[in-house]
């Protein structure tokens, strides 16, 4: 029997999943209510998630064009320049107004 087809392996990608799926929902609920953007960790102090949560978020939602690098930056809490990531709905929404 195949390592990758046992049925606890299946169960537990099945959960991962569907708490990546959650991760990534909350991600975009709080970018949605920024339309200037936010960074990571200004998105996590908003949703109330530690970083190591939803930092792996930001690069599945950019990889699927939910979200954007704005171009701007902002210290992060340990002075380092931040990405300021912005939802893409919002750049569709511009542009049709």
């Amino acid at each position: 029997m195949s390592r990758c087809h046992q049925p606890t392996s299946t169960a537990a990608f099945a959960s991962i999943q569907q708490a990546t799926a959650h991760l990534e929902r909350v991600v975009l609920k709080v970018l949605e209510q920024y339309p200037d953007g936010l960074t990571v960790g200004e998105t996590c102090a908003r949703a109330d998630y530690p970083r190591y949560s939803l930092q792996p978020r930001f690069t599945a939602l950019k990889d699927r064009r939910a979200i954007r690098d704005t171009g701007l930056r902002r210290p992060n809490v340990s002075g380092r320049n931040a990405i300021v990531w912005r939802a893409c709905h919002h750049d569709r929404r511009e542009a049709q107004a």
